[in-house]
C-alpha cells in the first residue's frame, strides 16, 4: 500500500520495533498492525511498555529507536516529529492531560486544526464544525470556553481528548489509559464518546490495564503485552480471559517469568 492509493484504509504497522530510554531497553520487539475502521485493546500490567508504546509511535522526544520501525499509509515515519505524524492523520489521546493556562479549548482546538489541515479557517466556519461535534459528543458550550485542563475533573479531561479526536478528525488515534482515574459514571460517558467516533473513517488502539474500559468498547482485537513484548493476541474474548485468569494467568501459560517489570519514560510513571 501506498499514500496514493486513496481507497486502502490507512494503516499503521509497527515491525520488530525496540527502543529504550537511555540505557534501559524497554520495548523488546513489537510487531503491530492496526487499520483505520479497526479497534484493538492492548492491555498488559504496569511496566510492561504499553505508554512507551504510543509515545514512539508518536515521535514523542526522549526515546532511541534501537531496531525496526513504524510505518503509517506505507510511509516510513520512524523518525518524523510529532507533528507531522499528526499531520498524517495520527493522534494521541494521553493519559495525563496537560493544562495549558490562559488558553482556551476553542482557541486551542482551531489553533491544532489550521496546523495538522495546514489552512486557514474563520473563526465563524470553526465554530460550526467544532458545534456539530460538540452535539455529537453531548458537550457543553461553557467547557470550550474554559482554559485548557484547567481546573477539569478526571473526566472532564478525559473528554476533552475525545473532542479534540472528534474535531481533529485523525484517520488513526490511540487513547493511552483513557479510563485512568475515572469513576464509573465518568468511564461509561466517554466510552459512548469513543463509540460515536469508531466506524469505517477511524482506526483506535485503546491502552488499558483492566477488561472495565471494555466493557462498553468491544475491540476486534486484543494484544496483551508484558516486559516490552506482545505475547498473545487475539479477539474480544481475549480481554474477558483476562479479567479471569489474571496477567499471572498468562504468565504461566505462556511459561514467562515474573522479572522485574520495564521502567517507562522520564516522565511517564509506568504503565
Amino acid at each position: 500500500m501506498t499514500q496514493n492509493d486513496a481507497t486502502a484504509p490507512a494503516t499503521l504497522e509497527v515491525k520488530g520495533l525496540r527502543a529504550a530510554v537511555g540505557d534501559r531497553e524497554i520495548l523488546r520487539g513489537i510487531d503491530l498492525t492496526v487499520q483505520q475502521g479497526q479497534i484493538h485493546a492492548l492491555m498488559g500490567p504496569n511496566g510492561s511498555g504499553k505508554s512507551t508504546l504510543s509515545n514512539v509511535i508518536m515521535g514523542r522526544p526522549g526515546y532511541r529507536i534501537l531496531e525496526g520501525s513504524v510505518t503509517f499509509n506505507g510511509e516510513d515515519i520512524t523518525l518524523l516529529p510529532p507533528d507531522q505524524r499528526a499531520k498524517r492523520g495520527l493522534f494521541l489521546a494521553m493519559q495525563y492531560p496537560t493544562e495549558v493556562p490562559g488558553v482556551s479549548v476553542v482557541n486551542f482546538l482551531r489553533t491544532a486544526y489550521q496546523a495538522i489541515k495546514g489552512e486557514q479557517i474563520s473563526a465563524l466556519a470553526f465554530r460550526k464544525h467544532m458545534k456539530t461535534q460538540m452535539d455529537r459528543l453531548g458537550i457543553e458550550d461553557a467547557m470550550v470556553q474554559r482554559y485548557v485542563n484547567q481546573g477539569f475533573s478526571g473526566g472532564e479531561k478525559k473528554r476533552n481528548e475525545v473532542l479534540q479526536l472528534a474535531v481533529l478528525e485523525p484517520t488513526l488515534a490511540i487513547l493511552d489509559e483513557t479510563d485512568s482515574g475515572l469513576d464509573i459514571d465518568s468511564l461509561k460517558l466517554v466510552a459512548e464518546s469513543v463509540n460515536e467516533l469508531a466506524g469505517p473513517e477511524l482506526g483506535v488502539l485503546i491502552i488499558t490495564h483492566y477488561q472495565r474500559m471494555l466493557n462498553y468498547i468491544t475491540p476486534g482485537f486484543v494484544h496483551v503485552m508484558m516486559l516490552g513484548k506482545i505475547v498473545k493476541s487475539g479477539g474480544p474474548e481475549l480481554a474477558h480471559e483476562l479479567e479471569d485468569k489474571g496477567y499471572e494467568g498468562v504468565r504461566r501459560e505462556l511459561g514467562i517469568e515474573a522479572h522485574e517489570e520495564v521502567d517507562e519514560g522520564p516522565d511517564e510513571g509506568v504503565a
